[in-house]
């Protein structure tokens, strides 16, 4: 089995009486990305959530190389990185001090320095000292993504409507970055 590698394997999922989906099955190796498609409500977060171990499946199993990660929660959180559709940063930071704490909450080695380097990977070298509640939607958002420039990476990025709010520089500094890791054996889902 290779080791850097996401399965779901006979995967469903119901919320209250509705079934979202039931039987799916993918494996998705390093270098790979998945798209996920679909029209709202149709079950694309809830998945999502399944994949980062956040919520468990009806049946089914999530897979980490080949090992379920109800067994390796710890090992399985240390190679994911997980974004909502939600920003998700504090608004009574700067944009520096956001990538800074975000980066060390998920154990990855940050300062000022690096925070300043990824802002400026995806954009935002000039907001790096505002404070994120007078940044519009996009750009705290981009605060929110340039935690992909801390090195390392980890090897699982899983992201949810990541291109909601950005506009087209933002959008190709993301594709970029998600190339890179690519290119790097990590997985994009």
């Amino acid at each position: 089995m290779n080791e850097t590698s996401l399965q779901a394997y006979r995967l469903a999922c119901a919320r209250g009486d509705r079934q979202l989906f039931c039987d799916i099955n993918f494996e998705i190796k390093a270098g790979e990305a998945l798209w996920l498609a679909g029209a709202n409500g149709s079950g694309k977060t809830s998945l999502l959530r399944l994949l980062c171990g956040l919520t468990s499946p009806v049946i089914g199993e999530v897979r980490w190389g080949g090992r379920d990660i109800q067994n390796l929660r710890e090992e399985f959180y240390q190679d994911l990185i997980y974004f909502s559709h939600a920003s998700s940063v504090k608004d009574d930071l700067t944009a520096w001090e956001n990538v800074l704490i975000g980066s060390k909450l998920s154990g990855r080695k940050c300062n000022r320095e690096y925070a300043h380097y990824a802002l400026n990977q995806v954009g935002l070298m000039r907001a790096a000292n505002s404070l994120t509640r007078t940044l519009s939607q996009g750009q705290r958002k981009r605060v929110a993504l340039a935690r992909l420039c801390i090195h390392p990476v980890p090897k699982l990025v899983i992201l949810d409507e990541p291109f909601t709010g950005l506009d087209q520089d933002a959008i190709g500094a993301l594709c970029g970055v998600l190339n890179q890791h690519l290119a790097q054996g990590g997985i994009v889902v």
